[in-house]
């Protein structure tokens, strides 16, 4: 079987590698430097983020009236108290999409220190975003996502296949070094790939949506706070805040009793009086802590614990936090600059290997066409069928499989035909 299957697989292995290398090449230097930005935005945004170290702090309340203050015309809709001495308080105002205006305060003394953009759950600043834009969709919006949903959606495709020539050709002695080093690589950083893989397409616009609708379909989504009709907090409502900030520190009070410990937390404002408040956990280091708690008239009306959500739900999570480098922290970040140099190079070897295995040097076509003849019928026909099947699911992959299909036939055709005697 191993035989039948090694020309047809080395052939698309070649050409796929070919054709996707660009898009894995520029997904994981990108990647490379988001895993490095934690350090560089501690270092870079140090004036916004750290303040001489200070055993007291004025109430909460207070450094929201002073954040307020310097935005008197914006919808205030969070407070980030300072996780530990040392840290500022965020103060977030209504913004547009995932992007937050956001005003850092002493707690020591209730100062401003400055402001800036924080985006998303993770309050990530302009440094990181930038990157994460560029590694996402090369900062071209929606459509500029297909480049890392087709790294994605082949990279374990190539990978899976460098496994199986790997071990279909082990009894070869005549492999060629830049050859050996290319397939030694792709072992080491195979789990890595993998895992990049699966992840990357959990974010991506076509297979994401698939996975979204097969974990509703098994019930294995993320469980949400209760808190009425609307959004919770009254983020990009344009609804007027109708509650006080001076209630924050018996809202954070209160979710403290109820179990919510983590030092990084997010209390969320409502849009009116006659809903409650939000407190949730936002760490996103090993353990989880993304608890949260509904908080109105001084109790809790509902809660959602992480060690209640489904298996699928946490490994979601999980996957998603490791894919970010903040799951595990350095030691997170340092695994994958070492997985994100390992795909780079892994390219650049396998551009490599096609450069040496040129039709202009010689060797003719580095795998010649017809290598489907050699596959048994019945295992030719379940792999289309498993095919057709990741098509669909993943259809990008499905897709440019397709149009490779096509276009190798086409040529095929064309460079087989005999010209008419004149």
């Amino acid at each position: 079987m191993t035989e039948s299957w090694r020309g047809l697989v080395l052939r698309f292995h070649f050409y796929a590698g070919v054709l996707v290398g660009p898009f894995v090449l520029i997904a994981a230097l990108t990647g490379v430097l988001y895993a490095a930005t934690p350090q560089l935005e501690s270092w870079l945004y140090s004036d916004q983020l750290r303040v001489p170290a200070s055993t007291s702090s004025v109430p909460l309340a207070d450094q929201v009236r002073a954040a307020v203050a310097t935005r008197p015309d914006d919808q205030l809709v969070a407070v980030r108290p300072a996780p530990e001495p040392g840290a500022t308080t965020r103060v977030l105002f209504a913004g547009d999409d995932d992007a937050r205006p956001t005003v850092f305060v002493n707690p020591a003394d209730g100062t401003v220190v400055g402001d800036l953009m924080t985006y998303g759950t993770s309050g990530v600043l302009p440094l990181r975003t930038t990157i994460d834009g560029i590694h996402r969709n090369l900062l071209l919006g929606e459509p500029g996502r297909l480049y890392s949903e087709l790294a994605a959606s082949w990279l374990w495709v190539v990978a899976l296949g460098g496994v199986f020539l790997w071990f279909s050709r082990r009894r070869s002695q005549r492999t060629k070094p830049t050859t050996r080093r290319h397939a030694m690589l792709g072992l080491w950083v195979l789990v890595g790939a993998l895992f990049l893989s699966a992840t990357g397409l959990t974010w991506s616009t076509y297979a994401g949506e698939n996975v979204s609708d097969l974990r509703k379909a098994l019930d294995w989504t993320t469980p949400a706070l209760s808190t009425g009709a609307g959004d919770h907090a009254g983020h990009g409502s344009g609804t007027t805040t109708a509650v006080s900030p001076d209630d924050v520190d018996a809202v954070l009070a209160t979710a403290r009793t109820a179990g919510i410990d983590a030092g990084k937390v997010e209390i969320a404002l409502p849009a009116t009086a006659q809903k409650p408040w939000t407190v949730t956990e936002v760490g996103r280091g090993w353990p989880s802590q993304v608890d949260a708690v509904a908080v109105m008239g001084g109790r809790v009306v509902d809660q959602v614990r992480f060690a209640d959500y489904p298996l699928a739900a946490k490994l979601s999570r999980w996957g998603i936090d490791a894919h970010m480098g903040i799951l595990f922290g350095w030691p997170n970040q340092l695994l994958l600059l070492a997985l994100g140099l390992g795909l780079v190079t892994l390219v650049v070897l396998g551009y490599r290997v096609w450069w040496l295995r040129r039709p202009t040097r010689g060797f003719g076509r580095p795998v010649p066409r017809g290598q489907w003849r050699k596959v048994p019928r019945a295992q030719l026909a379940a792999v289309l069928v498993v095919a057709l099947g990741v098509g669909w699911f993943v259809p990008l992959f499905g897709l440019s499989l397709l149009a490779f299909l096509l276009v190798d036939a086409v040529l095929s055709t064309r460079r087989t035909k005999v010209p008419e005697p004149v």
